[in-house]
């Protein structure tokens, strides 16, 4: 029985560094490029960067560089920050006090001493970083694999699926879907799967003829390699896999950058749509998840082997990226939205209505983590 044990607990120890050090692998690439992007722009625009830091809390390791900044590995790795020269704290308010105290040559290197456009510029960056990082990774990807290509061509039409209501035939080349061209099987998926309940337009060769066919996907639940269950929209048909239809082509590095930021708008586009189906009721809520889901997804991508964990990164950086845009006080979208309106009136808000704004913004980031970790756990249970 103690050896039944002491396995046990091993098999335990072994899965919880199996998730965790791929979590933290990802975490700290998307972090690392999210600050940098705000380091690097402050850093043109002649700010003073005291600390640059992956993770919060207790510093574990770092150094000093020649420029004075404290580059730093905290204990808590659910984040990361810059502190600018005059900031209070690592969320970079202001320290007004010392701020005032300052001359004027040091007030100019501090954040709140910069034109509203210099500013806005330091807080784009990240979420800037964030899809640049994405366009790089997937941009490799493809330069080292090539793209596969499968022409949309209908193999066979499940009996009572939506495309047999809708007229599809084994043979049918899919052309367009509501516009949009479609040159391979994975075009026509990737609408599709966001597309349940949706009426869509869909083109197709029959014979040489084009013909014109409306399709409703049916919202069905898949589970991946891993066991995890995805709600997607599907229209019942299967891809040929004849050898004339199925193809690999080298991608050479301007193809590779296009298709890389085609994969990061992509994300970009989905997570919008699915955001407003949640609002709209379209869609369900417990597809949210927080860092638990992270770090059980990290895991299991890390078994299929690096590139598939880069590819995670790159989905999570858009993720990170697109997040920080929203206009929530406390993120860097909602520090846009107050430049916005300091451009606008000529004066920056003041004190007290930003602080109100931050206190919103932290109540809704809160209950936001709360509700995904909250969505992770029933995932946990029900797994």
């Amino acid at each position: 029985m103690g050896s039944s044990v002491f396995a046990s607990l091993n098999d335990l120890g072994w899965g919880f560094f199996g998730y965790l050090v791929p979590f933290l692998f990802v975490l700290t690439i998307v972090v690392f490029f999210h600050e940098l992007g705000h380091y690097l722009i402050a850093k043109l625009n002649g700010i003073r960067v005291d600390v640059f830091s992956i993770g919060f809390g207790p510093e574990i390791v770092g150094f000093n560089d020649r420029s004075g900044t404290r580059w730093k590995l905290s204990a808590i790795p659910l984040g990361g920050y810059v502190k600018f020269f005059g900031d209070e704290n690592a969320a970079s308010v202001p320290d007004q006090n010392a701020v005032a105290a300052l001359s004027e040559a040091e007030r100019r290197q501090t954040f709140p001493g910069q034109t509203v456009g210099a500013r806005a510029a330091v807080v784009a960056a990240g979420p800037i970083a964030n899809f640049l990082l994405a366009i790089v990774i997937f941009a490799g990807i493809f330069m080292l694999h090539g793209k596969q290509v499968t022409t949309p061509r209908v193999d066979a039409v499940q009996a009572g699926s939506a495309a047999e209501a809708a007229g599809f035939v084994a043979g049918d080349v899919i052309l367009s879907i509501d516009g949009r061209k479609i040159e391979s099987f994975a075009d026509m998926q990737r609408i599709v799967s966001g597309a349940a309940g949706q009426t869509l337009r869909v083109e197709v060769e029959r014979g040489g003829v084009v013909q014109s066919l409306q399709v409703v996907p049916t919202l069905r639940e898949i589970k991946d390699n891993f066991g995890n269950v995805h709600r997607v929209g599907v229209l019942g048909i299967s891809r040929s896999m004849s050898p004339g239809d199925v193809k690999f082509e080298s991608v050479g590095p301007f193809a590779a950058v296009r298709l890389g930021a085609e994969e990061t708008w992509f994300i970009v586009e989905r997570t919008l749509s699915y955001i407003g189906g949640v609002v709209t009721g379209r869609e369900a809520a417990d597809q949210l998840g927080g860092p638990i889901r992270i770090a059980q997804v990290s895991g299991q991508v890390a078994t299929a082997g690096f590139v598939a964990l880069l590819h995670l990164t790159a989905v999570l950086s858009v993720s990170i990226g697109l997040l920080n845009l929203f206009p929530v006080p406390l993120l860097d979208g909602g520090h846009l939205l107050f430049y916005a309106v300091e451009a606008v009136r000529g004066k920056p808000l003041s004190e007290r209505a930003q602080e109100v704004g931050f206190r919103i913004g932290f109540a809704l980031v809160l209950m936001l983590m709360i509700f995904a970790t909250f969505n992770d756990i029933l995932h946990l249970t029900s797994s």
